[in-house]
């Protein structure tokens, strides 16, 4: 893929019953998109110790170039413990400070940021004043922003996901995250209105709201598309959001339809559910294959907001 593409934010390991896995939406997102055929940069930090040697071995195991990926001595690198005991919601205990919360400006790396055709961020490395500092100041020198909502209580607050939305193009959350953020406003309706209203607000190119196991939702200047998503025997949702952003912003920079591209991402993010851990391997067109042969997908095949928008292809 010729596209540019920059992850930004945690890498660390998440702790699991069974063992340790790499883990870190940016750190995922750009494993997923690896899969895809991007070389994505990840922009992050660790700390110089042996997880953090051992999580640098991995990206490259993964064809992810770390070299935009400071080491520290002050602080360790990052885990996480994740309690999978409901495995369609996955809960999360994540240790501070961490290397990640460090994460320092550097010229050479805002010149990339400069040349970047994406740049994919999300909320929770915004936690921390020095790393948040760093992000604040490479979002403006971004072409294409692309903010993925990882509300994890209580590294966040009001003021700070609205100066992130602000600066995005396009947003993914969940259905909880639409909810909490709609609630700042005095407004009614359902799912569809309220994006719309998030949408304006924010100035978004395009909004898309995941609702776990019924689907997604995805909304821009051309209409509002849905997906029922794909039932299937869940192992553990860890990574699934991650690998439907990378197959949904796959299909988006290849000029598919929004619907195909909502498709595709509700088929991969069902398939990375059916795994253990966030970033398991495989080929997503056999993947696609082979789910499409096995899967049915929850109510209708796919729901638009009128048949005239259902074939609109992005402009």
């Amino acid at each position: 893929m010729t596209q540019h593409i920059i992850c930004f934010g945690e890498t660390l390991w998440d702790v699991l019953p069974t063992g340790k896995m790499p883990g870190g939406a940016p750190m995922n997102v750009a494993i997923h998109l690896s899969y895809n055929g991007f070389t994505p940069v990840v922009i992050s930090r660790v700390g110089n110790d042996d997880l953090g040697k051992e999580l640098l071995a991995y990206l490259r195991e993964k064809s992810i170039p770390t070299d935009w990926i400071q080491q520290g001595e002050t602080h360790l690198t990052g885990v996480v413990k994740a309690n999978i005991s409901d495995k369609n919601e996955v809960t999360y205990k994540i240790v501070e400070p961490v290397a990640w919360d460090y994460i320092q400006y550097d010229e050479q790396v805002a010149e990339l940021v400069r040349q970047c055709d994406v740049f994919i961020f999300g909320s929770l490395a915004a936690r921390s004043a020095t790393t948040r500092e760093t992000l604040l100041r490479y979002l403006p020198l971004a072409r294409l922003k692309v903010f993925d909502v990882n509300l994890r209580p209580p590294h966040y607050n009001q003021e700070l996901l609205k100066a992130l939305l602000h600066q995005a193009d396009i947003v993914k959350m969940n259905h909880q995250e639409l909810e909490e953020i709609i609630g700042w406003f005095d407004v009614a309706g359902g799912e569809q209105q309220q994006m719309e209203l998030v949408r304006k607000e924010f100035g978004l190119k395009l909004l898309i709201v995941t609702r776990g196991a019924a689907g997604a939702a995805v909304l821009d200047g051309t209409g509002y598309y849905e997906h029922p998503g794909y039932q299937v025997e869940v192992q553990d949702t860890i990574g699934s959001g991650d690998a439907f952003l990378a197959t949904f912003l796959t299909n988006y920079l290849q000029r598919s339809s929004l619907p195909q591209a909502l498709e595709r991402a509700c088929l991969l993010g069902a398939f990375v559910a059916t795994r253990h851990g966030a970033t398991p391997a495989y080929d997503p067109l056999e993947v696609e294959e082979k789910m499409k042969r096995t899967l049915h997908m929850v109510g209708d095949s796919l729901t638009a907001g009128s048949e005239k928008e259902r074939g609109t292809s992005r402009e």
